[in-house]
């Protein structure tokens, strides 16, 4: 029995070297495959990188960057613009791979960032938005980043109601006491002034909830100004000049307050870039 155990245990002592040697090794050749990867993607030959980054992932699985220059290697092979079966799969197969680095890795912003950006190359607009939307309505993602999907979301409702309300038939130049102002009209096919006046309303629900989230978003504050100026806009529209000035007087509130944040992270990059520069030597 004494002797069973002694073998036993002398085999189990030979596979956990064998087995910890065959993984020093495998890390090597992982190392080396990223290596040669990376010089492929400088080199322009995506492809190829896409291989050598695979098999660095195959040969060690615990290579926390393999996943995420896999990724990168396929994006890299994707043509903008070109709408051709193999491209558009490319793209598809980018995206597929950027959300398998976000199941291991759910705040990396580049992955979730590129898949934002290859729905929005393919002119996948809903899924681009539930992308999006996703983001903002996670509880477990940083305020700031949900606040930052939450104004992309709010700017694609902008332009739906500018691409409506800026038509040359929606719109005239008026002469007021030598001053050249804009008149709006009001779109003849109801249909289109109901479209525009429903996407700023829910442009104006999303901004709120940027703003909510980061009261120091600026481009969260740009976008509510703009939304407030297209429903004075509708104002102007239906002959209601009373709301329209309401409207206007909190588009102008809101601008203030954008410019102010504007300014005062332009006052903190100087100051960052004073304190870098080198101190003037002393007398």
């Amino acid at each position: 029995m004494k002797l069973s155990q002694a073998r036993f245990a002398f085999t189990l002592l030979v596979v956990t070297v064998a087995t910890s040697g065959c993984s020093i090794v495998n890390n090597i050749r992982a190392k080396n495959q990223l290596n040669e990867g990376a010089a492929a993607y400088k080199a322009g030959r995506f492809a190829e990188a896409q291989m050598h980054f695979q098999s660095a992932h195959e040969l060690d699985p615990s290579q926390q960057n393999a996943p995420l220059f896999i990724a990168r290697a396929i994006h890299a092979q994707y043509r903008p613009g070109v709408d051709t079966p193999e491209n558009v799969a490319k793209a598809q197969e980018a995206i597929v791979a950027y959300r398998k680095v976000l199941d291991g890795n759910p705040g990396d912003d580049n992955a979730y960032n590129s898949v934002a950006y290859l729905y929005r190359q393919l002119k996948e607009e809903q899924r681009e938005e539930e992308w999006l939307m996703t983001r903002a309505n996670l509880d477990s993602a940083p305020k700031e980043k949900r606040s930052d999907a939450y104004t992309v979301l709010a700017s694609k409702q902008w332009n739906c109601s500018y691409d409506i309300t800026e038509q040359k038939e929606n719109k005239e130049t008026i002469d007021k006491a030598n001053v050249v102002v804009v008149q709006y009209k009001k779109p003849k096919d109801q249909a289109e002034f109901d479209k525009a006046r429903n996407c700023t309303m829910k442009g104006l629900e999303l901004s709120n909830k940027a703003i909510e989230l980061n009261a120091n978003n600026s481009s969260a504050w740009s976008y509510k100004t703009n939304l407030l100026r297209e429903m004075a806009k509708f104002s102007q529209m239906e002959n209601k000049p009373d709301e329209k000035a309401r409207y206007d007087k909190e588009a102008d509130e809101a601008e203030a307050i954008q410019k102010r944040l504007n300014e005062e992270a332009k006052r903190r990059k100087e100051e960052e870039e004073a304190k870098k520069s080198p101190s003037p030597p002393t007398s």
